[in-house]
């Protein structure tokens, strides 16, 4: 279920829960401020997650509340992790959801990074 990017931070969603190694995930990248692993559900070949360690909810609230060093190191870091899977020559998408109508389902801030094919449509045509 989609969720508001309004509410405060939940200390038990799945991404805190990896974060804290309670719950298991495969790791590509991590330094003191990111964490990429790949995610369980696959979209594409390659379809990696990255978050932030600081608690934010969404790209709203991280932009209002994280340090500009933060944001910096995290904007970075996707670019990093996207050159690590090998995506830089064909290209790649990135993705965050956010909100109820951007279909945000887990109430911490993350970026999908996909590629590894050609992937088609933006958005469905309507």
């Amino acid at each position: 279920m989609p969720i508001d990017p309004k509410l405060p931070y939940d200390d038990n969603n799945i991404f805190a829960k990896i974060l804290r190694g309670e719950i298991p995930s495969k790791k590509v990248y991590e330094d003191d401020g990111i964490y990429a692993f790949h995610d369980i559900n696959p979209q594409a070949p390659v379809h990696v997650l990255v978050i932030p360690k600081g608690r934010y909810v969404s790209w709203m609230d991280f932009t209002e509340k994280a340090s500009d060093g933060e944001i910096a190191q995290f904007i970075r870091g996707v670019g990093k992790v996207a050159a690590m899977m090998g995506l830089t020559d064909d290209g790649y998408r990135l993705l965050a959801n956010i909100g109820q109508h951007g279909h945000q389902e887990v109430p911490h801030l993350h970026v999908h990074i996909f590629g590894g094919r050609q992937l088609g449509a933006m958005l469905p045509r309507e």
